[in-house]
């Protein structure tokens, strides 16, 4: 009995940890102009499994912080590119960036690689 306590007691415990441990936060770089940016992008981040997504307008930096064994800081990105917006690995979506209002369409857009 006393042993099944201590059993418990540790496991209750370290969970917290063992979750921690699985979470990773990466800063992006990500364009974008404006309010209406920020809704796409952390949206789309947060659809590719990111639980936190934070866009800053000033910087274009996108913070996300994700759980490991579920997404990737890859499938954030192509994310993010697909919902029209380039990242620093991919080139947003032409079709979406053509969709996009638009305020949000920057000058300097990846002409090449778009959708990958």
């Amino acid at each position: 009995m006393n042993t099944t306590k201590v059993y418990l007691f540790s496991l209750l415990f370290a969970l917290p940890f063992m979750a921690a441990a699985q979470t990773k936060t990466e800063t992006i770089k990500v364009a974008g102009n404006c309010s209406m940016c920020q809704k796409h992008i952390e949206t789309a981040a947060k659809k590719a499994g990111a639980s936190e997504a934070k866009w800053n307008k000033k910087t274009k930096e996108l913070t996300v912080s994700f759980d490991q064994s579920k997404t990737s800081d890859d499938a954030i990105q192509k994310a993010v590119a697909a919902s029209g917006y380039d990242t620093e690995k991919y080139a947003g979506d032409e079709k979406a960036y053509n969709g996009l209002d638009e305020c949000c369409q920057y000058e300097g857009k990846k002409k090449t690689g778009a959708g990958k």
